[in-house]
């Protein structure tokens, strides 16, 4: 089961990450006294046909599912997932993530090349693992527009589909095999499977279509778990009616109630919980307190409602283009003495210290949006001025021009124009998608970067590139484009600010009131990440019930 991957220092290495079960200590400790028991020497046939069937035997056995169902979208589902999986990862299980159906243009690239939403890569960090892949999220959605949507099953592109095609004749044949598929995969490998299930299980227009809530809960045989956004209001009435409003086939399998993000005394909504349990004869296992935490955001939801992030001293514009894809990569900026804007006008353009023109479902729409509303002539005049950092769409934005003779990615096919930063040409002449892990160093200067690539079309690059790889088969390639004297950085990396170097780099290049401002250390984003996945699983901790959860999930004392 195992496969070669690239390691830390760019060789390949054997990697073991789906045949967890005889990597267990216990299964180990037994494995070698065998093999001393019965002498055996490398290579004997003996260890195949004798000692690893009677390890299996003793040892393996099928993992458990738990789905983590929501009352409403934006009920926690995702992160008290990612809570689960710390949890009972700290309790010395195996644990993976399984979100059957995710719609997200937040997606990030599997050490196998696979794409798959960036929250379930958040789950599995939260589980101990390093190496998510495409079995923790059979089926990723990414929206092209108002009705259509690129489907990719285990990692990769399958096809676009509109609504009634993608219920009709998707999700009944290879929709419902892949969550069969995959679920069993896991199950196989690790103790248990934290499953997410998407926006509502009771939505009863397509309820007998919908493979991301009870039909997903099925197919594993998963106990559930609704978890309700108290902050949100209204939150005894979202529990019932969710339940009120299932078959009673369905509404059997949830066996516990979890009220999220509770502000406040939590006491007083106590009184409320219990006269849930008697209504609904399901026991609230869990009062959550609100956990202030910096970890990325699902999706674009986490700022409708809000058009900046921090109170520090420079002042970092975000273009919010309207498909805004993995922006997620400006996480790491607000670990910094930063107030970041997400802007859609002039006016947060021309008041900027530094600008990043993110990423983009359609590259060509969004700069013709941008062109539109006068941001295009806006973002020109600040060249020179401001420190300006182009990420994947952004980054095509910043050439010369842009050719999409086919219409792949445009409304309308022919050539456009871009904001001229670089002297560069992107193309997009057929239906493909670069998806890759990328490990490389600043060519001036040497830190490490880290990230990976998700893009449709490609680059002719005539700048100076921005980074060297550093895997042993790629060191001839460089990445990026940069006009270091007019302050201008573009790169098709996602994750480029999550290292300390090139974030160090960008925010020591910016002037605030025409002075240089003094940067400290940053810090490892990953480091950022990790500490608050504990700061989660332990608020969780102390608002659960940890005996119901341990009952409601089977855990064996």
């Amino acid at each position: 089961m195992g496969y070669d991957v690239v390691s830390r220092h760019g060789k390949p290495v054997w990697s073991c990450e789906d045949c967890l079960f005889c990597h267990r200590p216990e299964v180990v400790e037994f494995t070698f006294d065998k093999i001393k028991e019965l002498g055996l020497k490398a290579g004997d046939p003996r260890f195949l046909s004798e000692v690893f069937p009677e390890a299996k035997r003793r040892f393996w056995h099928k993992g458990k599912a738990l789905m983590v169902l929501g009352a409403t979208s934006d009920a926690g589902k995702s992160i008290t997932v990612a809570a689960l999986c710390r949890i009972f990862h700290r309790m010395g299980y195996l644990v993976a993530p399984f979100k059957s159906q995710n719609m997200s243009l937040n997606s990030r690239v599997t050490s196998k090349g696979c794409e798959i939403a960036m929250v379930q890569v958040l789950q599995a960090r939260a589980g101990g693992l390093r190496n998510a892949d495409a079995h923790m999220n059979p089926i990723l959605l990414k929206p092209k527009g108002n009705t259509a949507s690129q489907v990719i099953v285990e990692g990769k592109p399958f096809g676009d589909y509109d609504v009634p095609d993608y219920y009709g004749k998707f999700v009944p044949g290879p929709g419902i095999e892949a969550v069969r598929r995959n679920m069993e995969f896991l199950k196989d490998r690790y103790d248990y499977v934290m499953m997410e299930g998407a926006g509502s299980p009771a939505e009863i227009n397509i309820y007998d279509m919908d493979i991301a809530n009870m039909r997903a809960a099925e197919v594993a045989d998963a106990a559930c778990i609704l978890v309700v956004n108290v902050e949100w209001g209204g939150s005894f009435a979202y529990a019932v009616g969710t339940v009120e409003l299932m078959p009673e086939k369905d509404r059997g399998r949830i066996k516990g109630i979890i009220l999220n993000n509770v502000r406040g005394d939590l006491d007083k909504i106590r009184p409320g919980a219990e006269k849930l349990e008697e209504m609904l004869g399901i026991p609230v296992i869990g009062i959550i307190p609100h956990i202030s935490l910096d970890l990325p955001s699902e999706d674009s939801e986490a700022f409708r409602d809000r058009t900046s992030r921090g109170t520090g001293t420079l002042h970092i514009a975000v273009v919010k283009l309207p498909r805004i894809a993995n922006f997620t990569d400006i996480d790491p900026l607000y670990t910094e003495d930063t107030t970041v804007e997400f802007v859609d006008s002039t006016d947060g353009i021309r008041s900027a210290d530094a600008i990043v023109i993110p990423g983009t479902k359609n590259t060509i729409d969004d700069l013709e949006w941008l062109k539109g509303n006068g941001m295009f002539e806006a973002i020109r005049d600040m060249r020179g001025k401001v420190p300006i950092l182009g990420i994947c769409g952004g980054y095509q934005m910043m050439g010369r021009v842009l050719h999409d003779p086919k219409g792949i990615e445009g409304k309308t096919a022919g050539d456009t124009e871009g904001l001229g930063f670089f002297d560069n040409e992107s193309y997009w002449e057929e239906y493909k998608k670069r998806t890759v892990r990328d490990r490389c160093v600043m060519i001036d200067g040497g830190g490490e970067v880290e990230g990976y690539e998700i893009h449709m079309g490609m680059t002719d690059v005539k700048e100076k590139p921005l980074f060297r790889m550093t895997a042993v088969d790629r060191r001839d390639e460089v990445e990026g484009s940069v006009r270091e004297d007019e302050m201008l950085y573009g790169t098709y990396i996602h994750g480029v600010l999550d290292k300390p170097a090139f974030r160090k780099k960008f925010i020591s290049m910016i002037k605030h009131d025409g002075k240089a401002v003094p940067v400290s250390e940053p810090e490892d984003y990953d480091e950022v990440v990790d500490r608050n996945l504990d700061i989660l699983a332990d608020g969780f901790e102390e608002g659960l019930d940890m005996d119901a959860l341990k009952r409601i999930a089977g855990v064996e004392e």
